[in-house]
């Protein structure tokens, strides 16, 4: 990492603590997830703790890009990588797990579906996608395991912090069940990605903000920081037609991102800073599916600021 005062961001083009840098820094070679869906449900979509899921996730539960449901994890995993190898020649792989809750199960049937995919041939790691509460005593027994005999990240939506926005789109559990899941895993040192959405109905940049402040203050070690985006058949579409939610602008995003990043630990590694939803399912904002476009302006803002990862952070205790 490069050194400057008190932060760090890397070296390769960025001015904040890329994954694809973490990822060849502790592996010393590149390493890229393979997005599989496990063929798990989620607890507010089946009753467990409400009906219709999170009013902004897709019919696939937020895997529209993973593996086919339909095939078994084995075929799945194989069919993703040698898609990824048409991107990248070499490489190794972190089983991305996905599409819906993938801890919402008995751990039989985790042990198995986890084991199947980490047995497969340089396969470095997993990357499993929950929510805060589908983690049992025993389920994260399991992980603890895990995380003795492989590189385990959980990623955990937490979205927003405000329970007025957590109610309109349908979270079904609130920040403190957030931050208790986040103490049950760091109490086996287990690694943790909180996943915040910018643009939620009725959020404003104070509110938004606040959100990046409180991940900053929760002993979590990674982050992803998403674009809200609408798309064709979400029950979220009856929000915008009622005029609850106003897409982000262009420069709005950029501007947001680079202060959220500013507020950030220069060590937390930030996984993602923006999205692509299916083109054919998208509503809207329709900018964002230039990718590269966004990435680049958020890069050329933070140059343009001569500003990094961490430059306003301010060490508090750690939520917990």
């Amino acid at each position: 990492m490069k050194q400057s005062s008190s932060f760090a961001y890397s070296t390769d083009n960025k001015r904040y603590h890329t994954w694809n840098y973490h990822l060849r820094h502790h592996f010393g070679h590149k390493v890229f997830k393979v997005a599989l869906d496990g063929g798990f449900d989620c607890p507010n979509r089946d009753g467990t703790v409400a009906h219709g899921g999170c009013t902004f996730c897709s019919a696939a539960g937020s895997g529209d890009f993973a593996g086919n449901r339909a095939d078994n994890l084995v075929t799945q995993f194989h069919d993703i990588k040698d898609k990824m190898h048409t991107k990248w020649k070499n490489g190794k792989y972190m089983a991305y797990f996905q599409a819906y809750t993938n801890t919402h199960a008995p751990v039989e049937v985790l042990r198995e579906k986890f084991e199947s995919v980490l047995a497969q041939e340089d396969v470095v790691g997993l990357s499993i996608a929950t929510r805060p509460d589908c983690l049992p005593d025993d389920v994260v027994e399991y992980l603890a395991e895990l995380n003795q005999r492989t590189y385990l990240w959980v990623e955990l939506g937490l979205q927003t912090v405000h329970e007025r926005t957590a109610l309109l789109i349908n979270r079904a559990h609130d920040f403190q069940c957030y931050v208790d899941g986040v103490k049950k895993l760091r109490k086996h040192g287990i690694r943790v990605c909180s996943h915040i959405i910018n643009g939620l109905p009725l959020e404003n940049n104070e509110m938004m903000m606040e959100t990046a402040k409180a991940v900053a203050n929760l002993d979590v070690q990674g982050i992803k920081i998403h674009l809200l985006h609408l798309l064709k058949g979400t029950p979220m579409v009856k929000q915008y037609e009622k005029g609850k939610l106003e897409f982000l602008g262009f420069e709005e995003y950029v501007n947001l991102v680079c202060d959220q990043l500013e507020i950030l630990p220069p060590e937390m590694i930030v996984h993602r800073i923006t999205g692509d939803g299916p083109i054919d399912l998208m509503i809207g904002p329709m900018w964002s599916v230039n990718k590269w476009n966004v990435l680049n302006s958020i890069d050329a803002e933070l140059k343009r600021r001569n500003s990094f990862q961490g430059k306003y952070y301010r060490k508090t205790e750690v939520l917990s």
